[in-house]
């Protein structure tokens, strides 16, 4: 349930910061627009560990959100999870957005249509590569463990997920139950991609 929880709360809010990026940088022409684009896809490589020691760093006590007191719980988990995420779901909906013919574009203006609905049209066009670009921000997050035991400190009950679980038993030299985890850990991530899949196709 920590699993869950953490892993699908950062990528809504993910997906919340990451849809609308993607469309105010797809559809404006700017200094910096290309440089842009390269940084988010740069950042679809950002290993978990140095994001977990940035986070790390920044909310620790003797960090600048020290005074907050998120080290160690769920909501630093999601955090770290939700900027692993976020650049994953904008870089892959700015290449869908920018793959839809741009007649559809100039034809919705032509017929009157104002902003939000050339966005919503847009949206409609592209949606089923925008919900691809969502499940590949839930397949980067479900299985990463670095910033999660940095975090989150895996503490039995509270912030340990699975993935924190696997690591913890193999130490122990558990690897039988550290292999179970993994394979539930599977299940899961494949239980998750088939319900998004479904409603994908029902919007077909």
């Amino acid at each position: 349930m920590v699993s869950l929880k953490v892993s699908c709360s950062a990528v809504c809010l993910a997906t919340i910061v990451g849809i609308p990026l993607s469309f105010l940088i797809a559809l404006n022409e700017f200094k910096g627009k290309r440089a842009l684009i390269t940084l988010f896809n740069t950042m679809m490589a950002l290993p978990t560990v140095v994001v977990g020691l940035f986070i790390f760093s920044a909310i620790s006590r003797q960090g600048p959100l020290g005074v907050l007191g998120l080290l160690f719980t769920p909501m630093a988990m999601i955090i770290g999870q939700f900027i692993l995420a976020t650049p994953i779901i904008t870089a892959l909906s700015i290449a869908a957005i920018r793959g839809v013919d741009p007649r559809i574009r100039v034809t919705a203006l032509s017929l009157g249509a104002h902003s939000h609905q050339v966005v919503m049209t847009l949206i409609l066009e592209a949606r089923f590569a925008i919900m691809a670009a969502i499940i590949a921000g839930f397949g980067r997050i479900i299985g990463e463990v670095g910033s999660a035991m940095m975090l989150g400190g895996n503490i039995r009950g509270y912030t340990r997920s699975i993935t924190t679980a696997i690591a913890l038993e193999t130490s122990k030299g558990e690897f039988s139950l550290g292999l179970a985890l993994g394979i539930i850990l599977l299940t899961v991530a494949l239980s998750v991609n088939i319900l998004l899949r479904s409603l994908q196709q029902q919007n077909n």
